[in-house]
């Protein structure tokens, strides 16, 4: 991993088109502006992990589901499943997030 320190600011370039800024910092948090193309998508590690994790288990059989979760599926959830939607891929989750922050005005 590459650790780098920036001051208030200041900013970070990954490739030529992403651009990583120090907007503010309080206490122990950091408020990073980051401005990239919109066909990037730019996720907080959470949200990443929770999108990868809705579209692994949207794309389980009702047999995995069920073994996953240990709860019964009701029959007509099951027989839907099996049917022409089985065949159909899962949508990907991706929240809206704006791709270039603006600094907030700096209070005196």
């Amino acid at each position: 991993m590459l650790v780098l320190s920036r001051q208030l600011d200041q900013t970070i370039m990954i490739g030529d088109d992403v651009q990583i800024t120090v907007v503010e910092v309080k206490g122990d948090k950091v408020r990073l502006g980051i401005r990239a193309p919109r066909s990037l998508q730019v996720h907080r590690k959470e949200v990443y992990d929770d999108i990868h994790r809705a579209n692994a288990e949207a794309s389980l059989s009702p047999d995995e589901a069920r073994a996953l979760t240990r709860a019964p599926i009701p029959p007509a959830r099951a027989q839907r499943a099996a049917g022409p939607a089985a065949n159909v891929r899962p949508m990907r989750l991706t929240p809206t997030t704006p791709r270039s922050i603006t600094a907030l005005p700096r209070s005196a």
